[in-house]
C-alpha cells in the first residue's frame, strides 16, 4: 500500500497508459489484466510517476512497456529481488511485480519465496497459464501432470507447484486467485491486492489462447463454472452450485461437501471464511486437490489468507535510525576503512 497523497488532478485510465503497441496474440488473457490495472489505478489516489512496475521475462513481462508509469523490464526470475531493491530504497513508491508462472516460479521461485517471507511491501501479480509462452509452449511448474507440450511430448511428468500453497507455506501474509475472464472479481482482487500492507500474491488465471487454451474453460464455461468456482466471501459460508446448493462443512479437518436439497444440514454447519485463519487457508489452497462427493472440486477464488504484521522496510528504517543514535552520522570514508588494521609482511 502506498503512503503518498492524493493526486494534484483527476486522473483517468489514459493517465497510466502508455502510447506503445500493446502487443500480445490476439485473445490473451494478458489484455483483460492490463485494462482492469489500467482502470483501477486511477482510483488509488497515486500519481503515476510515483508508481513502477518491474517485469521478469516472459509475455506477462511486457507489461511495463503498456503503463505510463516507471517500470523495469528485468532478467529472467529476477523482479521480486530488483523490486526489494527499489521498495527498501524509496519505501513511499507503490511498486508491483509482474510475472508468470514460468517466470516466478521456476528460475525466480528462490526470490519469489524470499520476498514473501519479508514481507515487503509489494503487489505480486502472478499470471498463471500453466505453459510456457513467450518460448513457444513448454510444460511450466504449473502444468498438470501428463500435460503434453513441446517439451514433454509423452506427457509431463512433474507433479506441478500450486502457487498458493507454495505462498502460505512461504510465510506469505496475503493470498488470493482470481481470473482473467471474470474482469469485475479481477478489479476487486486488484484493489485488495493493493490495500493489502505487505507482500500481496494474487494467482491470476490467465488464459493462453495459442499453447494452452482452455487450461481453465471449467471455471469459466457458463454451463460449468457454477459446479467448479467457490467464490470467497468474510464471514459468509462456503457455499456454490447453481442457487448455492451445495455447501462445504468440515469433518475434523477434511472438508466435505454437501447437497443442501438432498441433505438435512443447517447453515450453522457449513465451514464460514475468515480470511484471517491460517489452519483453513491451507486447507483452501490444496481445496481442489481432494476428491469430494460426486466428484465435484470446487475451486476457490478470492481473498484466501490476510494477516497484517510489519513489512520489512519500515523494519529496516527504524533499523537504520538506531544505527545513526548509537553511532553518529555517516562517514563514508571511514567506514570504507573499517575499525582494525593489517600489517602484511
Amino acid at each position: 500500500m502506498s503512503t503518498l497523497t492524493t493526486p494534484s488532478k483527476e486522473k483517468k485510465r489514459k493517465s497510466y497508459a502508455s502510447n506503445q503497441e500493446v502487443r500480445w496474440c490476439p485473445g490473451c488473457g494478458d489484455y483483460t489484466i492490463l485494462k482492469q490495472v489500467q482502470t483501477l489505478l486511477p482510483t488509488l489516489g497515486v500519481e503515476p510517476e510515483n508508481i513502477a512496475f518491474v517485469a521478469g521475462i516472459g509475455c506477462s513481462s511486457r507489461f511495463p512497456y503498456y503503463m505510463d508509469t516507471y517500470g523495469i523490464h528485468g532478467i529472467h526470475g529476477r523482479a521480486p529481488a530488483i523490486a526489494t531493491g527499489l521498495k527498501t530504497s524509496r519505501p513511499d513508491l507503490s511498486v508491483w511485480v509482474i510475472t508468470g508462472d514460468g517466470d516466478g516460479l521456476s528460475i525466480g521461485g528462490n526470490h519469489l519465496i524470499h520476498s514473501l517471507r519479508r514481507n515487503i511491501d509489494l503487489n505480486i501479480l502472478l499470471f498463471n497459464n500453466e505453459i510456457y509462452g513467450l518460448t513457444k509452449g513448454q510444460y511450466s511448474p504449473t502444468s498438470q501432470k501428463g500435460h503434453i507440450s513441446k517439451s514433454s511430448p509423452q506427457g509431463s511428468l512433474d507433479n506441478p507447484f500450486n502457487p498458493l500453497s507454495l505462498a502460505l507455506g512461504s510465510r506469505g501474509t496475503f493470498l488470493a486467485r482470481t481470473m482473467d475472464r471474470d474482469p469485475k472479481h479481477l478489479q476487486k482482487m486488484l484493489e485488495r491486492s493493493y490495500q493489502h500492507k505487505g507482500t500481496s500474491l494474487l494467482e491470476i488465471y490467465q488464459n493462453c489462447i495459442v499453447f494452452n487454451d482452455g487450461a481453465f474453460e471449467p471455471y469459466t464455461n457458463k454451463a460449468t463454472r457454477n459446479k467448479t468456482s467457490l467464490y470467497l466471501q468474510q464471514d459468509q459460508p462456503l457455499l456454490f452450485g447453481e442457487n448455492n446448493r451445495y455447501g462445504v462443512r468440515l469433518d475434523g479437518l477434511k472438508p466435505v461437501v454437501v447437497d443442501l436439497q438432498e441433505e438435512e444440514v443447517s447453515a450453522d454447519e457449513l465451514w464460514i471464511h475468515d480470511e484471517s485463519d491460517k489452519t483453513k487457508a491451507w486447507l483452501l489452497t490444496t481445496f481442489f486437490e481432494n476428491n469430494f462427493k460426486d466428484n465435484l472440486l470446487p475451486r476457490p477464488f478470492g481473498v484466501l489468507y490476510s494477516e497484517q504484521i510489519p513489512t520489512y522496510e519500515e523494519q529496516l528504517q527504524i533499523q537504520i535510525e538506531q544505527a545513526k543514535e548509537r553511532h553518529g552520522k555517516p562517514d563514508l570514508e571511514k567506514l570504507l576503512k573499517g575499525n582494525d588494521t593489517w600489517v602484511v609482511r
